[in-house]
């Protein structure tokens, strides 16, 4: 036999300084070899494989043969008993636990089926588990009842998880679980609480991807957590003790939708704790295994050492005294890997363990996690294990490994960059570089499952971020100054560590791409991977919902496939062009398809197919099957719409790509703004505060603070302007857009840029929305936060008493401590979201998306099929970019360079009615709402032609029940500076003259649409006042304020005041609209300005406007403190008398006596006296700058004078009141002020011309018995 000539007499004394050294690679390595020269006699081979296997001096003999697999196998049996050792013995004692394996592998835990509550699913086996019923419980078969044991749960989503242990006698239902029962104990770090019977506070939040430790110590009788291998402290004590057999089982209960992969012991623990047990035991082969390995690691080590230059093994091997590594490297390897699979094909199951456990962990060490990489060395064990076709399963479970380390793994700031899951990618990228693997890999039945887990990234929990980022700074703050440099190297050091596993995602991405599947027919490059992003985006169906369905994926997958995409149709694919399906352009090849100027296309079957991953996907128009039956468009399916970048722009302001003046997103502005990315702290404080915007914006970029849809619901008998459609929505022909067919040769499963895009825009949808909504959330938050720790700071430097002074302390730590995690969520969000590269990306695509959408509204057959998420996404985006911290590009470019389009199509569409959902146009009016905020965006407007051709009529036409309130805010912005006491604010600098004109001249030349707008006015305002008196009057009754409903009265407040700001307007530049004709409109004005008057400077509302606790500011989202007071709306209501009384002088009408007149006329003569009184003893000092009210005071208080000597005058008396006669039918029934002059026809029934015409504004019933009004007729001859 072989082994008989393995041993010689006599030691090398050199090679046992070899022998006895560590087996580490930072072993001193050259120095045990440097000691081989005191011996010339002995040869190389048999001592290198002596220090290779660990063995004492002289183990082995005179090889006098060819070193073969044969031999080292034969050492390995022979000579390295110890290897064997374990081999078939039970790594520990079972006692105090028993496994139920009925039906079951003999020993293996897993969840018990008879014990199951609800549905669970098992999504990838063995342990990935989803609930898919409101409320799933299971236990495994595993029963513990002495000893110290442990499992752990990944998990897969972050919401309501109860994860712990229970006993036979907890009785699972549908709404409750484990915790809910005594016995049963449970911890959730969703709702931080943990539970027996009933929840108490406990424990720290969890993100997707932590792991959570569940121990329990039935030596002290405790139960404690770990999340991330660290403690959350003892959470149960004195737990009762069970009987043999009958002990405390591992148990779990899930809420619908959410994911978790428990490991009992099958996989090495991610995070181990010490004295604790795994519920199944290792298996015996895993020592084996990793004696193996180690030899094989010194075998590298030796290869390091020699190629270190003139070392002393190079010196020793010239001299042929020392086996070089080559010569040894194949043999050795080869005969490791068969001993070592020899004894895994035995415990088939123990292939898993090895492979999650040991040999990862040598390949990892080989490969080297930090940067350079050891391709060369890894290639070699590449090289040789594929060799064996065993290597395969072991192979498959590397990769499964690979994966879900990418989910688990969090960043650690020291081992930046090359942090996070990088090094299980890039170990990944490299094995699957090789066809073989990569096969492999596609082959398996988890292909996308694995992928998705490449994907993932762990969002940093609350603990991670105060590790990543232990020093916190911002502007202004009193923290130490050296913390800001701390925090701008933390954070460019994590920003790096993304950018290096964003790199690596695309390098997956672009193997995937290149890879062409062994399949008949043969496949493009790129089909892989297109049916990997229509399974994901098929499998993400309704992820947008509140309530997402099971199955979806995580959010970290979502991003980072949107990241992936966006680097690719941006930067460029960096493949260079693969089987035609990269355009080519005059830009040239490597320009991303985003930035290509000239003609752009877009096949439009991508609308009009109904792919499996759009089936539940609304269009613009509706659900696809409507459309399909109202608007079939089948031969349409093969065409590709086509224009020219910028047509849809004026000539003379047109930015495109190809033009000197390049869109923002490749022009000059990068390189003064790149310092930012420098100095990136300095922008994550109060940016959201210095805007002076006073409307506010909600967490999705473009809606009003209070949600419309909970007043509007209350708001009745308003005519909507639903009905209503304009003839044509296209303001202006767009050039150079022309239909063509498809090209034939072009394959329908090939990869392509503009399928891409829709991708992109629908991964942007359901993944980058959250994500940025979440963000804006925090920087909110942060700002609010900042104030209230100043607000503390302050009150504690001026000074209180001592249990004041502690409360206040108290109050600023807490303050404090939320304005730190803000801070780092922010520079989180920042970092990861908002790097330059990104930013550019998003610009470009918002300038493609919106010209896609201009070209395409003028095909009313194909604009119907758009779906929604293209507006969704485009709105969402652009706002995104312009509230970026740090700004992309300055505010007075954002839009004129490049996004001109934007503003083109948002007043083009938001009352255009093929848009069917009431909320997309409303989300565009928002949009418009937002912008003309701000002046530099309000220019913008100004200049588009079709902002000022469109809307100033359409915004009149929008007035209706569900826009009234945004509608409402663009025209206060449009109308400010012209009203009374508006100037306090320097509000004329930042009025719109050229809109202010457009309005005019649109309510001027369609008296029917101003009729209609002035009535729906009229009816909002007056209920405005009365849910507000409503509001107000029951929180006085009440005795109580409940800060919702003094929010609410608040808001509803301000939005009276706005409508009454419009009002005023209206009097103001259209004052011949209530001063000639009939006087409906004027008798309307000065009802409702009485009808405020009375309310508003009554005694009853006086506690919410003096009294400390209503008079406190309210904050309006991103505005400064403002209190509320009765001079927001008084000011408007004197702006309304005086404009009326100068227009009447102006006018030469003569009708001052007339507008008094109807003042006198109204109830209460004394009341009204009392209002105006009150008008004029108001202090108007703060509303103006200087004294120039005073001259208005002066001319409403003649006005005063003249209403009270007409009200004393016989003729107003006879006039206003009418004479009383005996024949009651003469008088209106309705106001009781007139002569019933006129009646309905058919039914016959009489009242005054001016009730009439009021009441037919609203409604064309005759009021009294409801009957269909066909004619009003004026009755010529009056009796009495």
């Amino acid at each position: 036999m072989a082994e008989d000539s393995l041993r010689i007499s006599g030691l090398s004394s050199g090679l046992a300084v070899i022998l006895n050294g560590e087996d580490s690679r930072e072993g001193s390595s050259k120095s045990r070899l440097v000691s081989y020269c005191d011996d010339f006699g002995h040869q190389s081979v048999e001592r290198s494989l002596e220090y290779i296997f660990g063995l004492p001096n002289k183990s082995i003999g005179l090889i006098s043969g060819q070193v073969d697999s044969s031999l080292i196998s034969a050492i390995i049996k022979n000579e390295c008993s110890e290897f064997h050792s374990d081999l078939g013995a039970i790594i520990r004692d079972k006692d105090g636990i028993s496994i139920d394996d009925t039906g079951c592998t003999p020993f293996a835990v897993g969840l018990d089926e008879f014990s199951m509550c609800g549905e669970i699913r098992i999504m990838k086996p063995p342990l990935h588990v989803e609930s898919l019923a409101v409320f799933s419980s299971a236990r495994a078969n595993a029963c513990v009842w002495k000893g110290k044991w442990m499992y752990e749960v990944i998990l897969e989503t972050a919401g309501i998880q109860q994860l712990g242990w229970a006993n036979l006698m907890c009785p699972f239902s549908d709404h409750k679980g484990v915790g809910d029962f005594e016995d049963s104990y449970a911890f959730d770090g969703r709702r931080v609480k943990k539970w027996n019977k009933k929840d108490e506070s406990y424990g720290k939040p969890w993100v997707v991807g932590d792991v959570i430790g569940c121990c329990i110590d039935l030596d002290h009788n405790e139960i404690s957590f770990f999340l991330n291998g660290v403690s959350l402290g003892v959470a149960f004590c004195g737990i009762r003790k069970m009987g043999v057999g009958v002990g405390y089982y591992p148990a779990i209960s899930l809420s619908q939708g959410e994911r978790c992969e428990l490991n009992f012991g099958a996989r090495p623990f991610k995070y181990p704790i010490d004295g604790y047990l795994p519920l199944q035991a290792p298996p015996s082969v895993n020592s084996f295994a990793s004696q193996l390995l180690r030899c094989l690691s010194r075998l590298l080590d030796m290869h390091c050492t020699e190629g270190a230059k003139n070392s002393s093994v190079e010196k020793l091997r010239r001299l042929k005294r020392f086996v070089s590594f080559e010569d040894l490297f194949h043999p050795v390897t080869r005969g490791i890997f068969e001993e070592m699979f020899s004894v895994l094909e035995a415990d088939v199951r123990s292939i898993e363990y090895v492979a999650w456990g040991t040999f990862l962990s040598f390949m990892m060490e080989v490969f080297e996690v930090q940067a350079p990489h050891d391709y060369s060395s890894l290639d070699k064990i590449l090289d040789v294990l594929l060799e064996f076709q065993e290597s395969h399963l072991l192979f498959e479970h590397i990769i499964n490994a690979l994966s879900f380390a990418c989910k688990s793994a969090k960043l650690v700031l020291t081992d930046s960059p090359y942090s996070g899951p990088y090094p299980y990618l890039a170990l990944a990228c490299h094995m699957l570089r090789r066809e073989e693997l990569m096969v492999l890999w596609w082959k398996s039945e988890d292909f996308e499952f694995l992928f998705e887990g490449f994907l993932s990234q762990k969002f940093p929990n609350k603990q991670d971020l105060e590790s990543l980022m232990p020093s916190v700074w911002w502007p202004g703050s009193c923290e130490d100054i050296s913390y800001e440099s701390s925090m701008m190297l933390t954070t460019t050091a994590l920003s790096e560590a993304v950018n290096k596993i964003e790199e690596k995602h695309r390098d997956l991405c672009r193997l995937v791409i290149q890879f062409i599947p062994p399949v008949t027919p043969p496949q493009l490059p790129g089909s892989v991977f297109r049916t990997f992003l229509q399974n994901t985006l098929l499998k993400n169906r309704g992820a947008d919902r509140n309530l997402p369905p099971p199955g979806v994926s995580s959010n970290s997958v979502v991003v980072s496939l949107y990241t992936v995409l966006l680097h690719f149709l941006s930067e460029g694919f960096g493949l260079g062009e693969i089987c035609g399906w990269l355009k080519r352009c005059e830009n040239g090849p490597d320009v991303g398809f985003l930035h290509r100027g000239g003609e752009r296309s877009f096949p439009i079957g991508l609308f009009l197919k109904n792919d499996p991953h759009r089936t539940d996907i609304s269009r613009l128009g509706g659900s696809f099957s409507h459309l399909s039956k109202l608007h079939p468009a089948n031969d349409q399916e093969d065409e590709v719409i086509r224009w020219e970048e910028g047509c849809m722009d004026d000539e003379e302001s047109r930015v495109t790509h190809l033009n000197s003046q390049k869109p923002c997103c490749c022009s000059s502005y990068d390189a003064h703004l790149s310092r930012s990315l420098k100095d990136p702290i300095r922008y994550n404080t109060k940016g959201s505060r210095t805007h002076c915007s006073p409307i506010s914006e909600r967490s999705a970029h473009v809606a009003a603070e209070c949600s419309a849809s909970s007043l509007n619901d209350e708001i009745t008998d308003k005519p909507s302007s639903s009905d209503q459609s304009e003839s044509e929505f296209d303001y202006r022909p767009v050039q150079h857009m022309r239909f063509v067919p498809r090209e034939s040769n072009m394959s329908s499963a090939t990869l392509r840029e503009e399928e891409l895009l829709d991708m992109l825009l629908l991964l942007y949808h359901i993944g980058l929305a959250p994500s940025f909504k979440q963000a804006s959330y925090y920087l909110s938050h942060q700002s609010q936060s900042i104030s209230l720790l100043e607000e503390a700071d302050k009150q504690i430097k001026e000074g209180a008493c001592i249990e004041q002074l502690k409360h206040l302390k108290e109050a600023r730590n807490s303050y404090r401590e939320e304005v730190m995690d803000c801070v780092r969520h922010c520079a989180w969000y920042r970092l990861s979201l908002f790097s330059r590269w990104k930013q550019r990306g998003m610009y470009a695509t918002c300038m493609w998306t919106v010209q896609l959408l201009l070209a395409l509204s003028k095909v009313d057959s194909v604009f119907s099929y758009i779906p929604a998420y293209y507006l969704e996404a485009l709105v969402d985006c652009f706002h995104v970019l312009r509230k970026s911290d740090p700004p992309f590009v300055p505010s007075a470019i954002f839009i004129k360079q490049g996004l001109a389009s934007f503003v083109t199509f948002v007043v083009t569409h938001f009352n255009d009615p093929r848009i069917s959902s009431a909320e997309l146009r409303d989300l565009l009016l928002q949009s418009i709402s937002v912008l003309v905020q701000y002046k530099e965006y309000l220019a913008a407007f100004e200049c588009n032609e079709a902002a000022t051709q469109r809307m100033p009529k359409a915004l009149l036409t929008a007035f209706d029940n569900k826009s009234w309130i945004p509608v409402t805010n663009i025209l206060l912005r449009l109308c400010k500076g012209s009203g009374f006491g508006s100037s306090k604010h320097g509000e004329s600098s930042l009025s719109s003259v050229v809109f202010q004109r457009l309005l005019r001249e649109a309510c001027i030349n369609d008296e029917g649409l101003f009729s209609t707008f002035l009535n729906r006015l009229f009816n909002t305002l007056s209920w405005t006042m009365t849910e507000f008196s409503v509001l107000v009057l029951d929180m006085r009754d009440k005795y109580q304020v409940i800060e919702f409903q003094h929010k609410k009265c608040c808001v509803i407040f301000d939005l009276s005041c706005n409508l009454t700001r419009v009002l005023e307007f209206c009097t103001h530049e259209i004052p011949q609209a209530f001063l000639r004709g009939a006087d409906t409109n004027l008798r309307r004005l000065i009802e409702l300005v009485v009808f405020i008057l009375n309310h508003i400077t009554s005694a009853a509302y006086t506690a919410f406007f003096e009294l400390d606790h209503f008079s406190r500011p309210y904050r309006r989202h991103g505005h400064s403190l403002e209190k509320v007071n009765r001079g927001m709306i008084l000011a408007p209501l004197v702006g309304i008398i005086l404009n009326l009384l100068d227009a009447s002088d102006n006018m030469k009408l003569g009708k001052h006596s007339d507008v008094a007149a109807i003042f006198a006329s109204m109830d209460c003569p004394d009341r009204v006296y009392y209002r105006f009184q009150y008008l004029l003893d108001y202090n108007w000092a703060g509303s103006f700058r200087t004294d120039c009210y005073i001259t208005k005071l002066l001319q409403l208080e003649n006005f005063m004078t003249l209403l009270i000597s007409l009200s004393e005058s016989p003729e107003v008396d006879e006039k206003c009141y009418g004479e009383e006669t005996d024949e009651d039918d003469n008088i209106c029934c309705i106001c009781y002020a007139c002569e019933a002059d006129a009646r309905f026809a058919p039914c016959s029934h009489h009242s005054c011309y001016g009730c009439i015409t009021r009441h037919l504004l609203n409604c064309h019933r005759c009021f009294f018995c409801n009957a269909t009004v066909v004619e009003v007729v004026r009755i010529g001859t009056m009796t009495g």
